[in-house]
């Protein structure tokens, strides 16, 4: 008995090259794109950084009138502001600095001191003080590593710019005054009064030891939106599979479920509802994971708790409104919208005032930005409202909505439509089957 011809290896067909490839080629190009896109020139994108300036100084009398070499500063300061728009320098009073930097508003903060004028004048004075009496100039830089640990880095170094920069100026000021005086000075004084002021760096806002620098709200966002991402995947096979829509397999055994023929809408319901439930689980789980096993500096858990859960349900049920409307290729537009667009526009280790046009612009709407923005509130700024937390809500909000009318829209549609994923058997029973005719009998041979 002959054997039957094995049919062709699928790897002869073009459309299964054609396909694939062109799959492959449109995600590497499009992460590559957007992942290095955005982060590849910051300080070439920089635009309106903001960081404070705080002049405290009072004032100090010399040669007959009062001066303020702290307005000086600060004069000096807005007019080079002028000709660069990379900062956006604040102008405010101490309080208000500090209340900034504990909302993340400001990436940073140049403070001068009360007594600055005093020590600035103190050093061209005929008579200086004792040695080892005089007080050395100080300029403060404060950092903000709760708000990024790069946009606080480009901060610190613009205010020390600006400061070093001041102190030069005052510097030529006070040589000149120097070099009117009848007494010269040591070439030791004179190279100290050519740059009189110390710059000192400190932590404006500090984090905990264990909150990764100030990027474990952007790591922590990651997770939470994987989980729903994930989440999602597993709901929507798991749904199937209950359907008889899909088989299980195990090991080298295949197990199928009756099919049980729904509508679009009914599966997308299921779906979501299962989601709902395994947000419970999932956001207990990673609060639990981060803040009890690996001890990550946290407060107002119960806070945290609910922000976990509600935010894997919002991308779960979006990412199902999304297989559902588009089916198969809906997943790879989930990890396009919530990971390929979103990690390079959320802010979180480059600032959004370092990123390019259209990614400042993605910014205003990817959701992993305000779900970073909201956990810094609640992790780094004592869970404040106006610290990134309200908004991050409200967009959580209007993004469940979104995915609620557009999820069931296409799903009754196609119900409407009859495009159901499998027909139904009364719809098979229209067609009439074809029965074979019995053969007819020969004619009886006639003698």
């Amino acid at each position: 008995m002959p054997q039957p011809t094995p049919p062709p290896s699928v790897l002869r067909r073009p459309q299964l090259w054609i396909g694939t490839g062109l799959i492959a080629a449109v995600v590497s190009m499009l992460f590559a794109l957007l992942y290095v896109g955005g982060n590849v020139n910051p300080r070439g994108n920089l635009r309106d950084l903001p960081v404070a300036v705080v002049n405290a100084d009072r004032g100090a009398d010399a040669g007959g009138r009062h001066v303020n070499i702290g307005e000086q500063v600060v004069s000096a300061i807005q007019q080079a502001a002028k000709g660069d728009k990379s900062i956006d320098w604040q102008f405010v009073n101490r309080e208000e600095a500090d209340k900034r930097l504990g909302k993340g508003k400001v990436f940073g903060a140049l403070v001068i001191p009360d007594d600055f004028s005093a020590t600035v004048t103190g050093l061209a004075a005929p008579q200086p003080a004792p040695q080892g009496k005089a007080t050395q100039p100080t300029l403060t830089v404060l950092t903000n590593q709760a708000a990024g640990s790069i946009g606080s880095s480009m901060a610190s170094q613009a205010a020390q710019k600006a400061a070093h920069a001041a102190s030069t100026q005052l510097g030529q000021e006070l040589l000149k005054q120097a070099g009117a005086q009848k007494t010269p000075l040591p070439t030791a004084a004179q190279l100290k009064l050519a740059d009189p002021v110390t710059v000192t760096v400190a932590d404006g806002h500090p984090v905990g030891p264990r909150s990764a620098m100030g990027l474990s709200a952007f790591y922590y966002a990651l997770v939470l939106v994987v989980c729903g991402m994930l989440g999602a995947n597993v709901v929507n096979s798991q749904v199937d599979t209950a359907l008889g829509y899909l088989h299980t397999d195990f090991g080298p055994f295949r197990k199928r479920e009756p099919v049980q023929h729904t509508s679009r809408v009914r599966t997308l319901a299921i779906g979501m509802a299962l989601m709902l439930g395994l947000s419970l689980v999932m956001g207990t789980l990673v609060e639990v994971a981060t803040v009890g096993i690996l001890d990550m500096d946290a407060s107002h858990l119960d806070q945290l708790w609910l922000y976990s859960v509600a935010t894997i349900a919002v991308v779960g049920i979006g990412s199902l409104a999304l297989f559902a409307a588009f089916g198969t290729p809906g997943m790879l537009l989930a990890t396009i919208v919530f990971v390929a667009m979103a990690v390079p526009s959320s802010g979180a280790t480059v600032p959004v005032q370092a990123l390019p046009g259209f990614f400042r612009a993605l910014a205003e709407f990817e959701p992993l930005r305000q779900i970073t923005e909201g956990l810094r509130s609640l992790l780094y700024y004592g869970a404040q409202a106006d610290a990134g937390l309200t908004r991050a809500w409200a967009s959580m909000g209007v993004a469940l909505v979104a995915a609620l009318i557009f999820g069931f829209t296409v799903t009754h549609l196609y119900d409407r439509r009859g495009l159901h994923r499998i027909p139904h058997p009364e719809a098979e029973a229209e067609i009439p089957a074809r029965t074979p005719e019995a053969p007819e009998s020969p004619a009886p041979a006639t003698a």
